[in-house]
């Protein structure tokens, strides 16, 4: 989840500008069509190239009943007047119209079907993003790569398996990105289907030159020579490997002549080879962030849980709900996380997707440097924004959430629509913004974000939780349902403990609505500061395993 506005400028023509198809699965879909176009494509030229060659076989078996016959007797077959005229016309016509229908060529349908079609291919960022988003499921979910491989997810409908090949190009993305650990486990990975006899067009020499040193790169330097050795009986002439082979006894020898020359006490001490694993990097909290995402590390007490309680809301004698109040849940109490039952209609959520798709674009996160808004890879995802008088849609769920909440949407933003891509997700993340960015808003003309409402729109089968690493929360998507809970206290300090992560949705696709809202400072009375607040509505939906969410930000009306 984000609060800062994104800026679009005028979109271009997918012909003019590439779409970023990997950070978004509701575009990806569109490839989809695009590639079943290409197959009848393909089928149409294949049926020609048949019809081509049917002729040319019943031609060459006509011709070949004839001339046979023409052989045994060739004085008495060109004697007869019409054979003779027959050899004339078919030497001096009929082989050059053979001549030119083998040398039409049948593929030009399909060659121009495929140039127009190109331009809205993904391209090799969309590739290798698309590679890493792998990987972070990987982590994210303590998924091995055999479990990758042949496809046992939990909750997929369409199940797929990657080839020997597949995982070698996983490798080779890991590799460039000086990730060996992952280098380690995939080229492992597909030197082990390789082992079992699959048929691939990638060689063990191929996968063992890039394990072998990505073991050697995390200190295993007893296992790099193993792997070294066992590649040179494979090809003894690898320029590379014997390279290799000779550093790597050359170090083997050193370390052992280092261990002799040491003490007594010492001399069985060998040098510490790098730790494996996958490497540390800027996000502190990521183990507590990706356990919560799988379900652990959950600091429910059952004391606690007592305390939680379900109830009927009025929205405070709100006229709309006095006859049918709204279902209320006590997620969790602190901070107070509370879930409204059976809220939004999955028709609401089609009329809205509809308008955003067409103008989705790579979203955005706020620089704390340079105060701009850029993209980040800790945020996969694309967006749009939508008016509230677009379509009615909108303006009632932004009354909605006025009606149950009481705070006043007259002032609020655009509605920003975001669909995550690959392995999307959102990592921790404040939605206030902290004392060290008093100017967060500055652009916005804003005061700062009191509370956050998210709608769930579908059950989820596997990801898509909505995590709080500071206090061990999950609060798992429900069809129908929203959760509720505020981010600063009544004395307008951030709340820290609401610091949260939207988790990558393992399977499926997954969009957020989101509204920032432009708010005026109010001023200062000498019973009450009115400060200017905004009040963040997010709403997830997930629809057959699609997960959507939506975001609205609110002004907050205080009364005396």
């Amino acid at each position: 989840m984000i609060w800062y506005i994104l800026i679009i400028g005028i979109l271009l023509p997918q012909s003019l500008a590439h779409p970023g198809f990997f950070t978004s699965i509701g575009q990806m879909t569109d490839l989809i069509h695009t590639e079943k176009d290409l197959v009848t494509s393909l089928k149409d030229y294949i049926k020609a190239e048949e019809d081509k060659l049917e002729q040319i076989k019943k031609w060459a078996e006509k011709l070949d009943r004839l001339t046979s016959t023409a052989t045994k007797d060739p004085e008495g077959f060109v004697g007869h007047p019409v054979n003779a005229f027959k050899l004339m016309k078919r030497l001096n016509t009929e082989w050059s119209e053979l001549e030119n229908l083998v040398l039409k060529d049948m593929s030009d349908g399909f060659i121009s079907n495929l140039t127009i079609q190109r331009q809205y291919f993904p391209n090799d960022e969309d590739q290798v993003g698309a590679a890493k988003a792998l990987l972070r499921l990987q982590d994210t979910y303590n998924l091995d790569t055999d479990t990758i491989s042949k496809g046992n997810l939990p909750g997929v409908k369409h199940k797929s398996f990657l080839t020997a090949e597949d995982c070698f190009e996983l490798g080779k993305v890991a590799y460039t990105e000086a990730d060996y650990y992952h280098t380690e486990l995939w080229m492992e990975q597909a030197l082990r289907q390789l082992d079992e006899g699959e048929i691939s067009t990638i060689d063990k020499v191929s996968v063992l030159d890039y394990l072998s040193y990505a073991v050697y790169q995390q200190g295993d330097l007893d296992k790099a020579l193993v792997l070294t050795k066992k590649l040179l009986e494979l090809d003894p002439e690898h320029q590379r490997a014997n390279g290799n082979l000779k550093y790597f006894e050359y170090i083997m020898a050193k370390e052992k002549d280092v261990n002799k020359s040491a003490s007594d006490d010492q001399s069985d001490q060998k040098t510490t080879p790098k730790k494996k694993g996958v490497a540390v990097d800027y996000l502190p909290e990521r183990q507590k962030y990706e356990m919560l995402c799988r379900g652990e590390g959950i600091k429910m007490t059952p004391r606690r849980q007592k305390k939680l309680f379900c109830r009927y809301h009025d929205g405070n004698r709100n006229p709309k709900f006095i006859l049918a109040p709204a279902k209320q849940e006590d997620e969790w109490d602190k901070p107070r996380i509370i879930r409204f039952h059976d809220i939004i209609s999955d028709a609401e959520i089609e009329i809205v997707k509809d308008l955003a798709k067409p103008r989705l674009s790579r979203a955005t996160v706020h620089d704390p440097e340079t105060g701009k808004l850029t993209t980040a890879q800790y945020r996969v995802s694309k967006s749009a924004w939508l008016s509230g008088y677009e379509n009615p849609v909108v303006s009632r769920i932004n009354m909605r959430i006025q009606d149950l909440t009481g705070l006043d949407v007259s002032t609020a933003e655009e509605l920003q629509v975001a669909n995550y891509g690959v392995g999307g997700q959102y990592e921790p993340h404040f939605d206030f913004a902290r004392k060290d960015e008093p100017d967060a808003f500055k652009e916005l003309g804003t005061g700062n974000r009191i509370a956050t409402w998210l709608f769930y729109m579908s059950d989820v089968s596997a990801g898509g939780a909505t995590v709080f690493p500071e206090v061990g929360a999950s609060v798992w998507p429900k069809k129908g349902t929203a959760v509720f809970w505020y981010n600063l206290f009544a004395s307008g300090e951030g709340d820290y403990s609401t610091r949260h992560a939207a988790c990558p949705v393992l399977v499926g696709n997954k969009w957020e609505f989101r509204r920032p809202c432009t708010l005026s400072e109010f001023g200062m009375t000498n019973r009450l500061p009115f400060l200017s607040y905004c009040c963040t509505l997010m709403c997830l939906i997930i629809h057959s395993f699609l997960v959507f969410n939506f975001h609205g930000v609110i002004q907050l009306t205080n009364t005396p």
